[in-house]
């Protein structure tokens, strides 16, 4: 009986719109790597990344949320990847702009004639 019911519960999932057997499901597995690339920018230098690139990931990330709850059918796994997809593009310009204003303080500093200490 238990084993019948986890049979119906695998052969459901196995033939689910969204399941193994079609694309909604493989895309959002292979996106995890842009997040994977993402969070492994975190041990990059703020001034090395890029930051066009980033917006790219913040928008698309944004864009592809929306649209997975549009889709027929509603891909959660495809929205919860986009939404890290754009949350780690947001979290990287958030460090570009906080070293931006640090470089930008320390010239005026420096053309104003303090030491700063990096």
């Amino acid at each position: 009986m238990a084993s019948a019911a986890a049979g119906s519960k695998f052969q459901s999932f196995m033939n689910h719109p969204a399941g193994p057997k079609t694309v909604f499901f493989w895309a959002p597995m292979m996106k995890w790597c842009l997040v994977a690339a993402g969070l492994n920018d975190l041990t990059r230098p703020a001034d090395k990344l890029s930051v066009s690139q980033n917006i790219a990931l913040a928008a698309t990330g944004a864009i592809w949320v929306r649209y997975s709850f549009v889709i027929v059918p509603v891909n959660y796994s495809l929205a919860a990847v986009n939404l890290f997809v754009g949350s780690t593009g947001i979290g990287q310009l958030a460090r570009i702009w906080q070293e931006m204003l640090l470089i930008q303080r320390t010239r005026s500093d420096e053309a104003n004639g303090y030491e700063t200490k990096r």
